[in-house]
């Protein structure tokens, strides 16, 4: 059936022979397997009384043995029973087939093919001997004897057409595989995975116009499906073919009124056109939709931020955005919100999203710098230094820290311990001296609420020399 798409759009050959095994729902090591008509030869349940009974008895003995040997992994083990099951009667397909599989995982490649074919030979319209063989095949890189098992294989199941496709693919057939996916296309509609193996081709081969054109005749086939304008939109887009893009999206808004992923597009493309009304509306329908993932929200959001930046008379717009926006999961939003009020001076309203934004990236430094600073500015001392003492434990050679905490033991009245985290980091300060003098006015401040004059005098001296070397 259709090969899986987990290692690219058409790489994933090494997973199909897991796809058609429905014989593992056997009992006893696959017992099953046997063909009907075999039960009839050999009756494993007849009380042997002559020479053929012996003969059945040996053989349902080195079949149980065989299949034993195969469940714990002992192929070679197995391979001496099925030889022997072979030697008492060599009419049984499902003997080879067996035997083909251990081999196989013995790497005994040129014997698992033989006695896979002799499987075939016996019983040539056995599906599960068939597909195991192109399943060797296609382990062995050996596509073009895959190709001729899998187009006995079509006619079980029209996913193994999907299968040719593939490997039409691998064997860079690529108008082989784009003939069989119109056809399939054609009698089951249009597929994810077979659009990603047709946009793969048109890729390899360049063919950006054959891609759109098929788009497009999508679009006069079923007008009335919505996916087939986006795709559009965006190849358009990708092939800077902006104007159509364009007229596209407005034809999809038309048609459907109530679409919101087409709001991706248009809300740029207003914008291009200098219509910023338009533009602002597409994007407020975009954030607050339920349909649109929060990665292409934030984009939106971004240009939305950058918009209003160069625009402050549509900065109510962006105030009434972020409220559409709230309780989201993005953390890349909130910190972009957190960075547009800063900003603007609204300290509260970004350290409320950088808060946010941390909760979902705890071990983001640079998040928590955010939050600690602004905790200091808006004089919540406390929180500073709580914040600031659990991330010393985590980046112990960082002086802001450090400074950070010795701020806010000042402002508690804690000039001891100020003095005792600032003689700490000054140690890991190299060739900053803003951040130096820092330290030092954080000293003599320390020493000052101690009553030290002296003490603090040296330390706010230490300060002005070196912001006059600034």
């Amino acid at each position: 059936m259709s090969l899986r798409e987990t290692e690219g759009p058409y790489d994933s050959f090494l997973m199909l022979i897991m796809k058609h095994r429905l014989y593992i729902v056997l009992f006893f090591f696959g017992i099953f397997l046997v063909p009907q008509g075999y039960y009839a030869q050999v009756d494993f349940n007849k009380t042997p009384d002559d020479d053929l009974g012996n003969v059945e008895d040996q053989f349902q003995e080195c079949f149980y043995e065989a299949m034993k040997q195969k469940g714990i992994e002992n192929y070679d083990r197995a391979v001496e029973s099925l030889l022997k099951c072979i030697e008492l009667d060599q009419s049984v397909p499902v003997l080879y087939f067996e035997l083909g599989k251990s081999y196989s995982k013995l790497k005994n490649f040129g014997a698992a093919e033989d006695a896979l074919k002799k499987a075939i030979d016996k019983d040539p319209d056995n599906e599960w001997f068939l597909d195991e063989l192109y399943g060797f095949y296609i382990l062995q890189n050996e596509y073009d004897k895959a190709l001729k098992i899998v187009k006995q294989l079509v006619k079980y199941h029209p996913d193994y057409k999907e299968d040719l496709a593939s490997l039409y693919m691998r064997m860079e057939k690529y108008n082989d595989a784009l003939k069989i996916l119109d056809e399939l296309d054609a009698v089951h509609g249009i597929s994810l995975s077979r659009d990603i193996k047709r946009n793969s081709i048109y890729e390899l081969t360049g063919r950006k116009k054959d891609q759109i054109k098929n788009l497009e005749q999508r679009i006069d086939d079923n007008p009335e499906k919505e996916s087939n304008y986006l795709a559009l939109i965006y190849r358009y887009s990708q092939n800077n073919q902006k104007e159509k893009a364009f007229e596209t999206a407005k034809e999809l808004l038309k048609i459907n009124p109530n679409s919101q992923k087409v709001h991706l597009a248009l809300y740029k493309f207003y914008l291009d056109e200098d219509e910023p009304e338009k533009a602002i509306e597409s994007m407020k329908i975009v954030v607050k939709s339920t349909q649109i993932k929060p990665e292409a929200k934030l984009k939106v959001l971004t240009d939305f931020v950058n918009f209003a930046g160069e625009n402050p008379e549509y900065e109510p717009d962006l105030m009434e955005a972020t409220t559409l926006v709230e309780g989201t999961n993005n953390s890349k939003t909130l910190s972009g919100l957190g960075q547009y009020y800063l900003a603007k001076g609204n300290k509260a309203k970004a350290l409320e999203n950088f808060e946010a934004a941390l909760k979902l990236e705890p071990n983001n430094f640079g998040l928590s710098k955010n939050v600690m600073l602004l905790y200091l500015d808006l004089n919540k001392f406390d929180l500073a230094n709580e914040k600031t003492r659990k991330a010393l434990e985590n980046y112990p050679s960082q002086p802001l820290l450090y400074l950070m905490c010795g701020v806010s033991y000042n402002e508690l009245n804690k000039p001891q311990e100020a003095i005792e985290i600032l003689e700490i980091g000054l140690d890991y300060i190299i060739d900053d001296t803003k951040m130096e003098s820092d330290f030092y006015t954080q000293l003599s401040k320390a020493h000052a609420l101690l009553g030290n004059t002296t003490k603090a005098k040296t330390f706010s001296d230490k300060a002005k020399q070196l912001q006059n070397t600034n």
